[in-house]
């Protein structure tokens, strides 16, 4: 099992969406090296759920990998931000797991306290200027991170 860490704004898609719809595809990647950590995944997977873009930023939730190798259907959509017109469905460019609402944290990690108590080299999201949406997280940082932030709340 490995672990991740995956960012979204909480007004385009947040925790509360995702525990009133129990699962969903995480589409509308388009960056190549964030793709690739996705083609990387497995059922079984567990992600923390991060809310980025949002005051304050940190960690919320945690949800399972349930479902790999999908394509995104976005990326065929004309009326989609996502669209991409060099996609074909005979040659898709981008892929999408689906993820399983695992529970909310009783409080916020939030990025602040993560920086003073991670690396760059532990958990990549602490620096300056990461963009990425979806980040690998080492095992042992992740129990570090379950201690910190406590059991899940359904």
């Amino acid at each position: 099992m490995a672990w991740w860490l995956m960012k979204s704004e909480p007004e385009v898609y947040g925790i509360d969406h995702l525990a009133a719809e129990g699962t969903t595809l995480w589409d509308g990647i388009r960056n190549y090296q964030a793709r690739n950590f996705m083609r990387a995944m497995a059922p079984g997977d567990q992600a923390f759920f991060y809310h980025s873009n949002a005051s304050p930023p940190g960690i919320v939730g945690l949800m399972e990998v349930i479902e790999t190798g999908l394509v995104d259907p976005s990326q065929f959509d004309p009326a989609s931000k996502y669209h991409d017109p060099r996609s074909s469905r005979d040659n898709p460019r981008w892929d999408c797991v689906r993820l399983a609402y695992r529970g909310r944290f009783s409080r916020l990690l939030s990025l602040e306290e993560l920086r003073r108590t991670y690396s760059v080299d532990e958990l990549t999201v602490v620096r300056q200027g990461n963009r990425l949406s979806i980040l690998p997280v080492a095992e042992p940082i992740a129990e570090r991170l379950l201690l910190q932030l406590g059991p899940v709340q359904p």
